[in-house]
């Protein structure tokens, strides 16, 4: 397994971790630790990325040059010639 898909798979169970603490949370609001462990885990998953980027460029590609409006100027799948 490569350097990059190591890191790729650390970020995966920390945003897992994350998520599962997140459900935690919303049955038991009042949980100081988890509520804790959420943080932690927040930060190191960022610190995480923010090395992930450093090394391989970004974790998530977004096109460049566009709008998030972008696809309401363009034409529908039934509007293109040969359908």
């Amino acid at each position: 397994m490569s350097e990059e898909q190591a890191m790729r798979r650390r970020i995966a169970a920390m945003q897992f971790a994350m998520w599962e603490l997140h459900l935690f949370l919303d049955t038991h609001p009042n949980n100081c630790d988890a509520a804790k462990k959420l943080d932690d885990y927040k930060m190191r998953t960022e610190k995480l990325v923010k090395e992930f980027e450093e090394k391989f460029g970004p974790i998530n590609e977004t096109p460049q040059n566009t709008s998030r409006w972008a696809w309401i100027s363009d034409p529908w799948p039934w509007e293109k010639e040969g359908n």
